[in-house]
């Protein structure tokens, strides 16, 4: 899974031919851990239709404060460029793909 910083983020995400999912944590973050296996398997599930990247806030904190990014774990759901989800805290599988219909990604 692709690390997004400052210098890449435009091209990884808001450049983007397909929607983009990003989740912002840091190493520390005990619920970013839980999350990472729900996260590694949604690329795996949506792969081709959904791009999903990671931003540490540790090692990228500007875009932690250009998006709000105030808790972590939080993911942006960006499609065309801008933001048009967000989600912060832990969620569960089911809840991600719920989620991710109501954005518009199946």
């Amino acid at each position: 899974m692709k690390e997004v910083n400052i210098k890449n983020f435009a091209q990884e995400v808001k450049q983007s031919e397909i929607p983009v999912l990003v989740d912002f944590y840091a190493d520390w973050c005990g619920p970013c851990q839980m999350l990472s296996p729900i996260i590694h398997e949604i690329a795996e599930a949506y792969q081709g239709k959904l791009k999903v990247v990671k931003a540490n806030v540790d090692h990228a904190p500007e875009l932690a404060m250009e998006f709000g990014v105030a808790s972590i774990p939080t993911l942006l759901f960006f499609q065309e460029g801008s933001v048009q989800g967000t989600s912060v805290g832990f969620i569960d599988k089911n809840g991600m793909e719920q989620k991710l219909q109501a954005w518009g990604v199946s």
